[in-house]
């Protein structure tokens, strides 16, 4: 074994143990008491929060980074934004998380999901976690690529964590093909309901691209815990989370169908889509397409066989599962939703429709006096 990565402690300070055993972090930097022991209890913002935080900046749409054009190499940095999933009246609008902890790659723009991190099979990625600026300690994790012990971003297994001030390159292997998730593993479902989460897409050598190819990574929040570090009494409890926002590529309907802010599926007739669908939240999704039948062609980073190429219309998508779907656009020219079928996540606060619902358009049907109120609704004037 590896003397580098074997028992805490050994090149690790005794503080950054302590960290990534709980004795200090998200709780204590809130102004609770914590243990040693993982914890499920509330957060506390000590009453003076709203006061206390700066204007923030807002997300931007994830942007694609090809890690190949780039010698493998990026920086990922937190950064403390507001995140508006819907910022118009329409449909029971706005809706929005007043502070989450986004990620950004090298200059980019902070976004919610972070940014899509793709390269080809085969690379050594180096990413680096830059928490210089902020106030919390975090940790990366990437889902699906086999790497060493103490490149998996787990503080209570590793011995590491990233604390505030702090760089830390993890090595990659990028040596599994296929869509994963990558998110902070340090204090897991507050720092993921709080933004923390993205996609690595390792495409194999020689892949060739759909005619349309999209990234959908959906999620329902507790907007509680975002709403607390803002300031506003309310109580989040991990023990009693619930979800009251539901979102694809973190925006609700009908900010979803706003070409440059969501991220609708835009087709003509006869081209060959690809959707890699990832599930960063808690619970299930089964995700179902009005008037098209698809395939599943990977899962986890497996291909399936093409006897298993079954012709579906729903897919049930577990959390941390990855599925990549495909289907030819063979429908009458028109648009057909794409949403989640537990149809109460389809829904912004107690009003429907909202939330986890997106769209095929075609692109006949956007001349369309629909299709033209649709863009009313998401926002669009172009």
């Amino acid at each position: 074994m590896n003397d580098a990565i074997g028992a805490p402690g050994k090149g690790i300070s005794r503080r950054k143990f302590l960290a990534a055993t709980g004795g200090t972090g998200l709780f204590a930097m809130a102004g609770c008491t914590t243990t040693t022991e993982p914890t499920v209890n509330q957060v506390d913002m000590g009453g003076n929060t709203a006061k206390l935080l700066p204007d923030l900046p807002t997300t931007s749409k994830p942007e694609v980074v090809d890690l190949d054009e780039r010698d493998h190499e990026v920086t990922l940095k937190p950064v403390k934004a507001t995140h508006h999933m819907h910022p118009l009246e329409s449909m029971n609008g706005p809706i929005s998380l007043p502070v989450t902890w986004a990620f950004a790659a090298d200059d980019g723009e902070p976004s919610v999901p972070g940014p899509i991190l793709r390269c080809t099979e085969g690379a050594e990625l180096k990413i680096t976690l830059d928490n210089t600026d902020a106030p919390h300690p975090h940790t990366l994790h990437f889902h699906g690529v086999r790497k060493s012990w103490e490149n998996d971003g787990v503080p209570t297994t590793t011995g590491i964590t990233v604390m505030p001030g702090e760089k830390h390159t993890y090595t990659i292997p990028a040596n599994v093909a296929g869509t994963h998730l990558y998110h902070c593993h340090y204090q897991t479902p507050m720092h993921m309901d709080m933004g923390m989460f993205g996609v690595l897409r390792v495409d194999p050598e020689g892949y060739e691209e759909a005619d349309k190819e999209y990234f959908m990574t959906v999620k329902e929040w507790d907007t509680r815990l975002s709403r607390q570090y803002a300031g506003e009494d309310v109580q989040y409890n991990l023990s009693d989370r619930m979800g009251d926002a539901f979102t694809i590529n973190g925006k609700s309907a009908p900010r979803t169908l706003h070409p440059e802010d969501g991220s609708p599926i835009i087709v003509e007739s006869g081209d060959t889509v690809r959707i890699h669908w990832v599930n960063a939240g808690f619970m299930s999704h089964p995700m179902h397409i009005h008037n098209h039948r698809f395939k599943v062609v990977e899962k986890d980073g497996s291909p399936y066989p093409e006897e298993m190429q079954l012709l579906q219309d729903v897919i049930n998508i577990a959390p941390a599962e990855r599925y990549t779907i495909e289907f030819e656009a063979d429908a009458d020219p028109g648009i057909y939703l794409m949403h989640c079928h537990k149809v109460n996540h389809i829904r912004n606060g107690d009003s429907y429709p909202g939330g986890m619902l997106g769209g095929i358009v075609y692109t006949d049907a956007m001349q369309s006096d629909i299709f033209a109120k649709l863009m009313e609704y998401a926002g669009y004037e172009a």
